[in-house]
């Protein structure tokens, strides 16, 4: 009994430690290429009508390293895909691209990961102001599929029961 519960003790820490290991993954691209892919985010988004996800952070931070493996979990990819053309910011050690997150209501001093959404022409439609996301590797995937479904754009036959729409 007591080997079994050691067993479960080490593929907990397993689990637990997982992500953290994937903080050498390259998510955000250099700070410099930021407004550019918002540039053509925002022409994609207009010919696809979806929104636009500005994603908030830095290669160095587990807890953006989290939302990406969440982003990219079988139950949330459908409905990103669907619905949004992600943009990931790069805002260095919180002292890159802060203009961006300014613009975009997005106080960086909260934490990131920090999402804001804005509509197919560009509008802002929500920032994160209280540093939601910021404990991403305490939260579950589920909390980053209520977001995405809350904030997808409105379609006909689309409910909030119906996820993958």
């Amino acid at each position: 009994m007591k080997s079994l519960k050691f067993l479960a003790l080490a593929l907990l820490l397993c689990l637990i430690a997982g992500p953290a290991h994937s903080a050498d993954r390259i998510i955000y691209p250099e700070p410099p290429q930021a407004n550019a892919d918002l540039a053509a985010a925002l022409k994609t988004a207009a010919a696809q009508h979806k929104r636009i996800l500005l994603d908030f952070g830095g290669n160095w931070c587990g807890d953006c390293q989290v939302l990406d493996i969440y982003f990219h979990d079988p139950s949330n990819l459908p409905i990103l895909d669907a619905n949004f053309v992600l943009v990931h910011i790069n805002i260095g050690h919180m002292d890159e691209n802060v203009d961006i997150a300014r613009r975009y209501g997005v106080p960086l001093d909260r934490g990131v990961p920090a999402l804001a959404v804005l509509s197919e022409h560009g509008k802002l439609l929500y920032s994160q102001k209280q540093g939601e996301f910021e404990a991403m590797r305490r939260m579950e995937s589920s909390s980053v599929t209520n977001f995405l479904v809350q904030w997808r754009p409105q379609r006909s036959g689309c409910s909030a029961v119906v996820v993958n729409c």
